[in-house]
Order: structure tokens, then C-alpha cells, then sequence
């Protein structure tokens, strides 16, 4: 995902704005350090603006040699002026303040990344947000001081210069400032390809960073599945396309910058020339003219690199608005604020819901109550419906129509840490951070004591092998977390849920890809957090919810069939379809796994 490209240039005014909110509280610093680079350039065009009078004193019969000392003070006065200010501009750049702004916004979009939809946040691959928290933000604040100092210049010595030049002989500012109505064109021209081609670099960083992290999260699996080469191509693929774009990038600012340089080099030939005519013709000093010489060297200078500069604006300008399309991405709306609730029943109210790029619903007018305390199983064929409707119980997004409540209560009226506080969600595949395996359960309840956390450890059938790890409770994730077995890793998410202890628990057949011993033992983890609660279960195999108090049958974004297992058998509905064909497949399975291998007796 990315912030649309749009045809128009930036304005500097709109990445000035941009750069002041992302600045946030440091954001005085920055109006103050802009305003120290700013006045440094004029300090600077002053000191230039001293050769008129200086060097008209030093070509003087006799030479004024007072008027020579009083402006070579004026000069080394205005040069300390500068380099004051620029060094006050600096101390943003080099001191604390740019590392203040880049952590408070990393802090600040890592909030918005909180309060970010589910569904939002699922449009963004893992690559990209860390592209977008990392580089992007170093790209666009890293840089800020030296980079907008030399723009500073670039805009501020060339005006400087014309208007310097203005007071001593009005052809040659006019000759001067003629090189501008043909600079801005070729400028736009360059702007306008360096922003095209900025968007698809970033793009191509973003694609890279993505397939660079999926390839080493994945490459234990694609090892063993030999796909290992396969996917080094891909990857390889990726890296090619970030080559060929940045050369495209390089290659489309080369014409313009080549054409700038021309003009600002012809430019001065011409102006050199006229100066050169007009003291021939004797309408203009030799003074004049050898400080209009080197006032012009000044003035050629800058204009000949601002091509190249604003290519490194422009990168800055393309991460700010990288940041822009995070910040973009808002909360869901909230109803007036409502209690938490005292009873934990859940339903769902004629919901209905679509999913951000389809064009056909995942739930179609779906009405469902789950009574506290009791187990509800929601079976059916993969996108059918099941999962989404859980979904929205978390509010990975609303449903854009239909209401879900919990004890009655309008889900969007609570706040997001009153309805985390009402679930907890055990997954299929289990997510452990890289912490002690102590601080991975604590997870569920940060305030908890170290205690509390081996109770729930316990519980969850998970103490006895924590104990055999090598450092016990306290065992870094990261050093042994290859050789954590799956019905291991989920024992210590039921541990996390145990300690949460919600009032609603969510499944989704955490046991399902285990072997029949820690099927075992994560079973007796689950019957242990599920008592007294209001579960449900998304279920694939179905003899794992036979003695369910309630069952939810989805197919095609509705939900076709309700009831208990024997009653659901009887109705030979959907329900009994499924249940035959996992009975046929389970049958067939036995059946292979008994037979004798062929050549063997």
C-alpha cells in the first residue's frame, strides 16, 4: 500500500506544512532553525553585495583607504553574521532535536498504527510499514538541516544577488534575472519526472523490503520444502526491478539537469559579455564590473545545482507523504461512550459486510445470539462467512450494516481497551515476540506477578515444560523458539489467555494442525479456559464440536443452519453434508493407513 501519485508538483509551502506537522512538538525548532538559514543567506548575499562599494574604493585615484577598511569590516562582520546563524541552524541538525523529532514520530504513527482498522493495517505488507517507520522517516528528517540550508541559499543568494545588482546598474539585474523565465520551465520538467520516478523508487523499496522479510521469516520452511532456490529468484526478481527503476530514476533527471547547468553557463557568457560592452562604451565602471564578476560566479553557483537538490527534496517530499497515507488510514468511528458490560451474551443483528476491494459480501444479513457461559461452533466451507463474523466481534472493521453487541451493548459504544478487556483470542498459528517466555504470557495481563503467570503457565498444561527449558521461565523466545513444538507454542497462548481471563473466549481450532499427543495436552489447556465462559469456536474438524451447546452453519455469506449436533444430523441439511464427508474422509484415511504396502506381505 501506498499514498496515490498524483500528477501535480509539490509546492515547497506544502512540504514546508508537512514538515512542521511531522515536526509535532519540535516543531518551534524547526520555524526556528528555517529562520537562522534564512537570514545566514542574507547575510551572505551582504557580505557579496560589499564588493560594489569595496572594490569601487580600491580602483579609486588615489585609493580610499578608509572606505577599503570600513568595508572589508562590513564584510567580515556580515560573514560572521553568517556563519553564526548557520551554525544556530545546525545545532537542530546535530543536536538532540532531530533525534526528538524522529522518535516522537515514530511514537506518534506507531499510535496511529494502534488505532488503526484491522482491515487498514492488512492492506500494508510487513516491508512496507517498516519502510515507511524506518527509512522514510530518517529520509525526510535525517537530512532537514543541511539540505534546507543549501535550498535556503539557492533561493535566497540568487535574489540577493539581483536586487545587489539592481542598485548599480539596472541593465545587468535585468540581464541576470532574465535567466529565470527559462529556468522555471526546465525546472517543472525535472520536478515533475523526479516525483514519478521518487514514487516508483519508493515502491520498489517497499516490494523489496516486503520479500526480503518474507523470505527470511519463511526460509526454515522453503529449506525443507526444497523451494529454498524458487524463491531466492523472486527475491532476486525484486531486487532487479529496484535496480532498473533506480536507473530509470537517475537517468530521467539527467536531460534536465544537463539543460539547467547549460542555461545557467550560457547565461553567464551573455551577461559577461553585455558587462564587457558597457565598459567598452563607458556606461559602466571597471569597479562595477569586477564586482558584478564575482557577485555573478556567486549568483551562476547555486542555480546550476538546485536541479540536484530538489531531486533530494523531492526524496524527502516522497516519504513525508508515505508517512501521510499511514496518518491517512483513520480510527472507527465510536458511538457515545457506554459502560463497560455487565453480562457477556453476544449478538450479532442482521449484519452484513463486505471487504475493502470485493465486489461480493463475506456476510449477508447474518443474525445470531451466543448465550453467556454456553460454547457456539461456527462450521462451514473455507469463505464462507466464520471468520469474518468473528472479525467483526473484534472490529477488525464495522459491518456496513447490522449491529454486534456484547451484554447488550453497541460494540462501537465501547472503548477499544473496555472490548479488548471482554475477549481473548487463541489462534491456529501462535505468534510469540522475541522476550522471555515469562513476558510472552504476561502479555495477558501486564500488571500480573511473576506468580500469577506460572499459575496461568500451569493451568495451561505448559509449567512442566517451561521448567525443562534452559533457563526456565525466564528462557529467551528468540534463542529456543525453533524448538518450541507447535502444541508447545500453544500452550503458552492459552497461558496468555488464562491469564487475561476474559469473559468471551475466541478459538480458532487451535488444535488442528497437531500431532494426537499435544493435541493431547492443548486440549486439556483449552477445557481449563474455556469454564465458565462464553466461547466460540471456529471449528474445522467437526467431531471436535459434537457436544457444543449451539451450532452456526455458514455457506455462501449466510448462515443456513442452527442448532445441536443431533438435531443438525437429523435436519440431513448442510450440516449433515459436512459431517458425512469428514466421516467418508476419515474412513478412506484409516482404510490407506491400514493397507499393506505394495512388495510387502
Amino acid at each position: 500500500m501506498s499514498p496515490p501519485m498524483s500528477r501535480a508538483i509539490p509546492r515547497f509551502s506544502d512540504t514546508y506544512r508537512r514538515l512542521i506537522l511531522a515536526a509535532g512538538e519540535q516543531a518551534p525548532a524547526v520555524r526556528r532553525m528555517l529562520l537562522c538559514f534564512a537570514l545566514a543567506a542574507v547575510a551572505q548575499g551582504l557580505a557579496f553585495a560589499c564588493f560594489f562599494p569595496l572594490f569601487s574604493a580600491l580602483l579609486a585615484e588615489p585609493t580610499d583607504v578608509s572606505a577599503v577598511a570600513m568595508w572589508l569590516l562590513v564584510m567580515a562582520l556580515a560573514m560572521a553574521a553568517d556563519l553564526l546563524l548557520a551554525w544556530r541552524g545546525h545545532a537542530f541538525e546535530y543536536g538532540a532535536a532531530v533525534a526528538d523529532v524522529t522518535h516522537d514520530l515514530r511514537l506518534r504513527l506507531g499510535r496511529h498504527l494502534r488505532a488503526m482498522p484491522m482491515q487498514s493495517l492488512a492492506a500494508w505488507r510487513t516491508g512496507d510499514l517498516a519502510a515507511t517507520l524506518g527509512g522514510n522517516i530518517d529520509e525526510a528528517v535525517a537530512p532537514l538541516g543541511s539540505l534546507v540550508q543549501v535550498i535556503i541559499r539557492l533561493m535566497v543568494v540568487p535574489a540577493t544577488s539581483i536586487l545587489v545588482t539592481l542598485a548599480v546598474d539596472w541593465r545587468m539585474a535585468l540581464a541576470m534575472a532574465l535567466i529565470f523565465p527559462l529556468a522555471v520551465p526546465i525546472h517543472r520538467w525535472q520536478r515533475r519526472a523526479s516525483m514519478a520516478e521518487h514514487h516508483a523508487v519508493a515502491e520498489a523499496h517497499a516490494r523489496t523490503n516486503a520479500d526480503i522479510v518474507e523470505y527470511t521469516q519463511g526460509l526454515a520452511v522453503l529449506r525443507s520444502l526444497g523451494q529454498a532456490g524458487p524463491r531466492t529468484a523472486r527475491l532476486g526478481a525484486a531486487l532487479a526491478h529496484l535496480k532498473t527503476v533506480q536507473e530509470e530514476a537517475m537517468g530521467a533527471a539527467l536531460l534536465p539537469t544537463l539543460l539547467m547547468a547549460g542555461l545557467v553557463e550560457l547565461g553567464l557568457l551573455v551577461v559577461l559579455a553585455l558587462g564587457l560592452a558597457w565598459v567598452t562604451q563607458g556606461s559602466l565602471s571597471v569597479a562595477a564590473f569586477a564586482a558584478l564578476l564575482v557577485v555573478i560566479l556567486r549568483f551562476s553557483e547555486p542555480l546550476a545545482l538546485f536541479n540536484e537538490l530538489t531531486q533530494v527534496f523531492d526524496l524527502m517530499e516522497s516519504a513525508l507523504l508515505r508517512m501521510d497515507a499511514v496518518v491517512a488510514a483513520k480510527p472507527l468511528p465510536n458511538l457515545p461512550p457506554s459502560p463497560p458490560p455487565r453480562h457477556h451474551e453476544v449478538r450479532f443483528e442482521a449484519v452484513s459486510f463486505t471487504y475493502a476491494g470485493d465486489s461480493e459480501p463475506a456476510l449477508k444479513e447474518v443474525s445470531a445470539e451466543l448465550a453467556e457461559r454456553t460454547m457456539t461452533a461456527l462450521v462451514g466451507p473455507s469463505g464462507s462467512g466464520k471468520s469474518t463474523l468473528v472479525r467483526l466481534l473484534t472490529r477488525y472493521a464495522d459491518p456496513q450494516a447490522g449491529t454486534v453487541r456484547i451484554g447488550g451493548i453497541d460494540i462501537r459504544a465501547l472503548s477499544a481497551n473496555d472490548l479488548n478487556r471482554c475477549l481473548s483470542v487463541v489462534f491456529q498459528d501462535v505468534y510469540l515476540f522475541d522476550d522471555t517466555i515469562l513476558e510472552n504470557i504476561r502479555l495477558g495481563r501486564p500488571e500480573a506477578s511473576d506468580a500469577e503467570v506460572e499459575a496461568a503457565a500451569r493451568a495451561a498444561n505448559a509449567d512442566a515444560f517451561i521448567r525443562r527449558l534452559p533457563q526456565g521461565y525466564r528462557t529467551p523466545v528468540g534463542d529456543i523458539g525453533g524448538s518450541l513444538s507447535g502444541g508447545e507454542r500453544q500452550r503458552i497462548s492459552i497461558a496468555r489467555a488464562i491469564l487475561k481471563d476474559a469473559p468471551i473466549v475466541v478459538l480458532d481450532e487451535p488444535t488442528a494442525a497437531l500431532d494426537t499427543e499435544s493435541e493431547r495436552a492443548v486440549q486439556t489447556a483449552i477445557d481449563t479456559l474455556v469454564r465458565a465462559r462464553t466461547v466460540i469456536v471456529i471449528a474445522h474438524r467437526l467431531s471436535t464440536i459434537v457436544g457444543a451447546d449451539q451450532i452456526l452453519v455458514f455457506d455462501n455469506a449466510h448462515l443456513v443452519e442452527r442448532g445441536r449436533h443431533p438435531d443438525l444430523l437429523a435436519a440431513n441439511g448442510r450440516y449433515a453434508s459436512l459431517w458425512k464427508a469428514q466421516q467418508s474422509a476419515k474412513s478412506w484415511h484409516t482404510a490407506a493407513t491400514d493397507a499393506p504396502c505394495p512388495g510387502k506381505p
